[in-house]
């Protein structure tokens, strides 16, 4: 088995780049057959993951946090656009801030550990999300999130998952609502919200537990929304978000789906995993691709 390793140096304020030596010992001490690749740039791990596939290999190892697996995944299914699901087994050494997707699979953030489990070759499937042509593993959102993501990228002196605490603090400080249309199912919901936040896993952020019953191989999106919230509210749910006990609050409203679309005004840009990949936009549609990852992880 020959596996391409795609290190992000960047993730975790570069702390990643420098484990890489780590990694190589511990590959070697495995019999596979590997490169390691680095990135240096943003985007450029959807295009490794993208040459990787076209050249033919099909194990593809995704070092650093969930945006650079996602970056890997996108690379891999533009690879195969036309099935809309990838040949290619992928694996995590999570080394990132938040380590969202690593954590729900019992995937160890020791690297010897992580390596060992890429080496067992033990599978899981699981589903993946789309929303507007892109594709997100964890987490996306439209409205307060996007929001939060903006003003966590702007900060550059707080680390660690703190930091994502800090950017919702000031962000709700702002009140961002928006005029929405949301259609689901057979339901609709039409007005002011503050917040859409869509799940094919539980966990965001490294801590924010936005869709707690979401189930990463169960055919379906959680999502939740919030109509337009005082400052208060927002502030109350908040630390509700960190263990999940805000979708029992009557301001929030969780449903499940396999698809959702949504209309909103003003335009609002769209996180997936943590990043921002749009430019703002009025029209935003989700759906979910049943079994669509064969993922690396442990044997439970």
């Amino acid at each position: 088995m020959s596996i391409t390793i795609i290190v992000n140096p960047y993730a975790n304020r570069w702390k990643c780049g420098q484990q890489i030596d780590t990694i190589d010992k511990w590959m070697k001490t495995s019999s596979l057959e590997y490169r390691i690749l680095t990135t240096n740039q943003k985007g450029h791990a959807k295009q490794l993951a993208f040459d990787a596939a076209k050249s033919g290999k099909r194990t593809i190892i995704a070092a650093g946090g969930d945006g650079t697996l996602n970056e890997v995944v996108n690379g891999l299914l533009k690879h195969n656009l036309e099935h809309q699901f990838t040949d290619c087994t992928i694996g995590i050494i999570p080394l990132g801030t938040a380590n969202d997707l690593a954590t729900q699979l019992h995937i160890p953030s020791n690297i010897k550990d992580a390596i060992g489990i890429i080496s067992s070759g033990f599978t899981r499937n699981i589903d993946l999300g789309k929303v507007n042509g892109h594709y997100f593993i964890n987490n996306s959102a439209i409205g307060l999130e996007t929001e939060v993501t903006l003003a966590n990228e702007r900060m550059t002196k707080v680390q660690g998952p703190l930091r994502y605490l800090l950017a919702a603090i000031l962000t709700i400080l702002k009140r961002p609502s928006w005029q929405t249309n949301l259609v689901w199912n057979n339901s609709e919901y039409s007005g002011s919200l503050t917040l859409v936040s869509v799940g094919n896993s539980n966990r965001t952020g490294g801590m924010f537990y936005m869709t707690p019953n979401a189930i990463v191989d169960d055919g379906k999106l959680d999502f939740i929304y919030a109509p337009e919230l005082t400052r208060r509210e927002m502030f109350r749910l908040l630390p509700q978000t960190l263990n999940g006990s805000h979708i029992s609050n009557s301001a929030i409203h969780e449903h499940r789906t396999s698809h959702l679309q949504i209309n909103c005004d003003p335009p609002t840009t769209i996180q997936a995993d943590g990043e921002i990949f749009s430019a703002a936009t009025t029209d935003i549609t989700y759906s979910i691709i049943r079994q669509a990852l064969q993922i690396l992880v442990p044997k439970l």
